[in-house]
């Protein structure tokens, strides 16, 4: 069986299509989740969620729940394929050819040519340029590393445009890594208290003036006679 076939065709039951499908996913998601060999993300009681997220995208893709945990990561609660899994996506699923990427010493981009039409197709150029406006540079392996960041960028574009169905819509870990990094946090010093946000939020009202009572004036009984 062809590698496009084994992901394409392979009939697909969802774990949450019925209580029996569920149990079961949960049986063999707890099995994986006392294993040693997955990622921290999956394992013990906290992990299983994620290991049954797991089974329902193996189940999708035709694939080996292990070999998805193996190659999913989980970045900002978002669900993240490996770069050199897309890689290795694009380059089994049978539908391309001469699958190769063109470079120059700031800039990839990935092209191959269809095997049903001979039309040449390719991810959008990826340049040093680009990332740097883009703020990619932030992860240190841009420094060490420049043009393997830049390739799995190319092929991370590349399946987005070209085999969506097979990465599910799922982007990649260079993807997801930057999408916090505009945020700003407080400095431990500058933390607020829910107390103090409140008094932020809801508007002060000056308290209602209430007159002050006279004096009261103690008599004696002569003072009426």
């Amino acid at each position: 069986m062809s590698a496009q076939s084994a992901i394409t065709t392979a009939p697909f039951r969802s774990v949450y299509s019925s209580i029996e499908s569920f149990e079961s996913a949960q049986r063999i998601a707890a099995s994986l989740a006392e294993s040693a060999l997955v990622p921290e993300n999956y394992r013990g009681q906290k992990g299983l969620p994620n290991c049954i997220v797991a089974i329902e995208i193996a189940n999708r893709m035709g694939m080996s729940p292990f070999q998805v945990i193996q190659n999913l990561n989980v970045i900002h609660g978002k669900p993240s394929w490996s770069s050199q899994f897309i890689i290795g996506l694009i380059q089994g699923c049978g539908r391309f050819e001469g699958f190769t990427y063109n470079e120059t010493a700031d800039s990839c981009q990935c092209v191959a040519v269809l095997k049903t039409t001979k039309e040449q197709v390719s991810s959008p150029k990826i340049t040093m340029e680009m990332a740097k406006k883009e703020g990619w540079t932030r992860n240190e392996k841009y420094r060490t590393m420049p043009q393997t960041m830049l390739r799995y960028r190319a092929a991370s574009a590349f399946g987005r445009f070209h085999i969506p169905d097979l990465i599910l819509g799922i982007q990649s870990v260079e993807e997801n890594e930057v999408i916090d990094v505009e945020a700003e946090v407080l400095p431990a010093s500058a933390e607020m208290t829910l107390d103090q946000v409140q008094d932020l939020l809801v508007p002060k009202t000056e308290p209602e003036h209430v007159p002050t009572p006279p004096p009261t004036v103690e008599m004696e009984a002569d003072d009426f006679f």
